[in-house]
């Protein structure tokens, strides 16, 4: 992986903005920037933070726990671990560096953790710099390894899910089919889910973040299916609506409409054109059939490390897309009392236009 030409890109990045190091404590940008691949247990947890100065090696503060996992896997780094807390580490290390001004990424960060900070940085009179996007950014194109990268993932969700889906008795509840997907997802190598599945039947689909529950699955109903998985620090996502047994003529007329929307989206997508187009040639064929309330949320995401990142393919957002961008394409019909109907795809955004990801079409039997 290319860590030290990112780094680079981070050390041009603070010189240009005259600041001489910056912590990076957010798990997909640590790694992202480093290889180290653990996990926080939460935001008020931390497995290690990055300080990378404007010129000279980075350095991975850690503690004793996870330092055999830093030294094998953040190699370029210099590990120092903290006994007493990031803080005193920080008050010793700083001076030792001749830091006099430090960013941190203001969008992560706990508020307890920055007046900590701040109270350091007056200590030791050391300029604290909050940053937002400084590695966010990078990772919104994607190179020709991660997209490669994010491929695989897709490939393997999907293996998964048809995996799953073709087992499918009818008797299960939806819990039952959420562990099975999150346990085939391990068994074919996995790292993990990239979010907890979604599994909604009957009335349940029309809540688009429904969670499984010990509801039976119902037949001749909607059964909608979002799920996606972590492979090589890379996540996919993929949403399947479908009806077990015989589809009545609203499932299909409601399936047939957001079908359509979705082709409209990836048909709009290339680079030049804003998010909020893409949005738009989706959501002009559920409102023109007379199903716009019933669509409210975004079209879609940028996927890469995190499964919800940059950028945001919504009615308010005016930015351009870019060649190098992978974004899901996800409009949904959601009727309360009935149920629901979202159909989800990866794209890679080119020059011309983009390259779907996906490859499954089960859902398309109905």
């Amino acid at each position: 992986m290319p860590y030290k030409t990112r780094i680079s890109t981070i050390q041009a990045g603070l010189r240009r903005k005259r600041i001489d190091a910056v912590l990076i404590s957010q798990p997909q940008n640590r790694r992202y920037l480093s290889g180290y691949r653990l996990d926080d247990h939460g935001i008020a947890e931390t497995s290690g933070i990055l300080l990378i100065l404007k010129k000279g090696s980075p350095y991975l503060l850690t503690d004793f726990r996870f330092r055999e996992q830093a030294e094998q896997q953040a190699k370029g780094f210099e590990i120092l671990l903290y006994p007493k807390g990031i803080i005193p580490l920080l008050q010793k290390l700083l001076v030792e560096l001749g830091i006099k001004s430090l960013a941190f990424e203001s969008a992560y960060t706990l508020h307890s953790t920055a007046e900590k900070l701040n109270q350091l940085g007056k200590k030791l009179s050391i300029d604290m710099v909050p940053v937002t996007g400084l590695v966010e950014n990078l990772r919104r194109i994607k190179s020709d390894s991660e997209i490669e990268l994010l491929k695989r993932s897709v490939r393997l969700n999907e293996e998964v899910f048809q995996s799953v889906y073709s087992s499918i008795k009818g008797d299960e509840t939806e819990i039952d089919i959420a562990l099975k997907i999150a346990a085939t997802m391990r068994q074919k190598g996995a790292e993990g889910e990239s979010f907890e599945t979604i599994v909604a039947t009957a009335a349940a689909s029309s809540l688009p973040h429904a969670v499984p529950t010990s509801r039976k699955l119902e037949k001749n109903r909607p059964l909608l299916i979002d799920m996606g998985l972590v492979l090589n620090g890379y996540c996919s996502d993929m949403t399947r609506t479908l009806c077990l047994g015989k589809a009545d003529k609203k499932y299909k007329e409601i399936h047939r409409i957001v079908r359509k929307a979705q082709l409209a989206g990836i048909q709009g997508v290339r680079a030049g054109v804003t998010a909020k187009a893409v949005d738009s040639a989706a959501r002009k064929v559920i409102v023109d059939s007379g199903y716009g309330k019933q669509f409210g949320h975004a079209l879609g995401h940028g996927v890469g490390m995190a499964v919800h990142e940059e950028p945001r393919i919504s009615p308010k957002s005016r930015k351009k897309l870019q060649a190098g961008m992978v974004i899901t394409i996800e409009p949904g019909i959601y009727i309360p009392g009935w149920g629901g109907v979202r159909l989800e795809n990866m794209v890679v955004v080119k020059e011309d236009g983009c390259e779907d990801l996906n490859k499954d079409t089960t859902w398309l039997d109905i």
